[in-house]
């Protein structure tokens, strides 16, 4: 593990065993493997990933404290961000890692198996079809999602997973406030209640992030989230 990387995890008061530090960097060496014959990501080079995909993951104890966090799970997780890096850095938490492509799905599990992670578990198919089966709905502390949707989508696939109680944190650019303006009638609907926007930049960088903190307020009406397709189509 670099210097580099080091010293944004101290920023962010994370502190990691050697264990953990290993498992990033062999993290990493897996997925600049596999991206060679699928496109997981368009950063490769190591520090660009630590900083890009590992910092930016773990950036959410700026928005709480994960410590206090039990279950997560996290909707179009891709090559694993920001589910995997908070599993290493946090390895109390129980995480569910959702992605419609199978293909995706393989990497993911060889990840947990190669890392030796415990309590992580992969599901593969549609945000707006697991939301439907008691095994999942309501049952999450925490859902995140750095998935590129709008914020109104984003709530429908994500908010029925969330306990009453719980939040969705959406990882956001800087430039958020309209976004967040056109999803709160969203928001409301599938029992969300907008509690506040952090902005921040990434430690050491110019990048400037948002998360969007969204308590579930009550639960989310048995028709939602609607059938695939329609939340990205025809966001409420």
């Amino acid at each position: 593990m670099s210097e580099i990387f080091e010293n944004k995890l101290n920023a962010l008061s994370i502190m990691l065993t050697d264990i953990q530090k290993q498992q990033f960097d062999q993290f990493y060496e897996l997925l600049v493997e596999w991206n060679k014959v699928m496109n997981l990501t368009g950063i490769t080079e190591y520090d660009e990933v630590n900083e890009k995909h590992f910092i930016d993951s773990l950036s959410l104890v700026k928005a709480i404290d994960v410590n206090k966090v039990e279950t997560v799970i996290d909707i179009g997780t891709g090559a694993g961000f920001p589910g995997i890096p908070l599993k290493i850095a946090f390895p109390h938490l129980k995480v569910v890692l959702l992605d419609s492509l199978n293909k995706r799905i393989n990497f993911l599990n060889t990840v947990i198996t190669e890392l030796g992670l415990k309590e992580i578990k992969t599901i593969h198919g549609r945000a707006e079809d697991y939301a439907k089966q008691s095994e999942y709905r309501e049952q999450f502390d925490l859902c995140v999602s750095r998935a590129v949707a709008n914020l109104s989508t984003l709530s429908e696939y994500s908010l029925p997973y969330v306990r009453v109680g719980g939040l969705f944190i959406p990882y956001k650019s800087g430039e958020i406030d309209d976004e967040v303006r056109q999803a709160e009638k969203a928001i409301g609907i599938l029992g969300g209640k907008l509690d506040e926007i952090i902005k921040f930049q990434l430690p050491g960088t110019e990048v400037n992030r948002s998360f969007v903190k969204i308590n579930k307020a009550k639960n989310t009406g048995k028709k939602y989230p609607r059938k695939a397709g329609l939340p990205s189509k025809e966001p409420l």
